[in-house]
């Protein structure tokens, strides 16, 4: 093993920065940059399972939106998706909330700020419904999943649930599809086991 292999681990190293959800935590990688720019790894398998992150990632995507758009909040009730989630330009406020019934943390959520120059990044794990505000005039948002996307097992949480509260920190009134708008209540919404 030469030199540069032997520093790799503490080269990648992730900071694992915890949240009030278990099981849900932010990652902040180790960053070099100089005059060129910066280089950082955005996802080594190695590294996440030590992180705690040991499942198999099956699909890759990415959203560009404007200043106030507001994704979400979206979960499926099978096929669940544990998503790990980035700002790869501009910013935005990402929103976990536990739809586990069984968990002590039900109806709780988590809300992190992720941009392209914090470079954090966030895992939800499956049992989660998962949205975001953009903070910036436009970010580009890169996650990946655990399962594929399956549209007759999605569902969708009121982003404005009054029972949940979430402070999506608005400085406007945001923007938000149809389909969004038709979110249900926390209340009535179906939950996981």
């Amino acid at each position: 093993m030469d030199a540069v292999e032997a520093a790799r681990p503490a080269m990648n190293a992730l900071k694992k920065i915890p949240t009030s959800l278990p099981g849900v935590f932010a990652l902040e990688p180790r960053v070099f940059g100089d005059e060129r720019g910066f280089f950082f790894e955005s996802y080594n398998q190695r590294i996440m399972a030590e992180a705690g992150i040991t499942e198999n990632f099956v699909q890759d995507n990415h959203s560009c939106s404007s200043r106030n758009v507001l994704r979400g909040l979206h979960y499926q009730v099978k096929h669940p998706q544990g998503k790990l989630v980035r700002a790869a330009e501009g910013e935005i406020l990402d929103v976990a909330v536990d739809m586990r019934r069984s968990s002590p943390t039900f109806g709780c959520w988590e809300a992190v700020r992720l941009s392209g120059e914090n470079k954090r990044m966030l895992w939800i794990p499956a049992g989660f419904a998962h949205g975001f505000r953009v903070i910036s005039e436009k970010a580009h948002v890169l996650y990946k999943a655990t399962d594929f996307y399956a549209p007759e097992h999605e569902r969708t949480l009121a982003w404005n649930d009054s029972q949940l509260k979430i402070d999506w920190e608005l400085d406007g009134e945001p923007i938000i599809s149809a389909k969004d708008q038709r979110g249900v209540a926390f209340r009535d919404a179906e939950s996981y086991n």
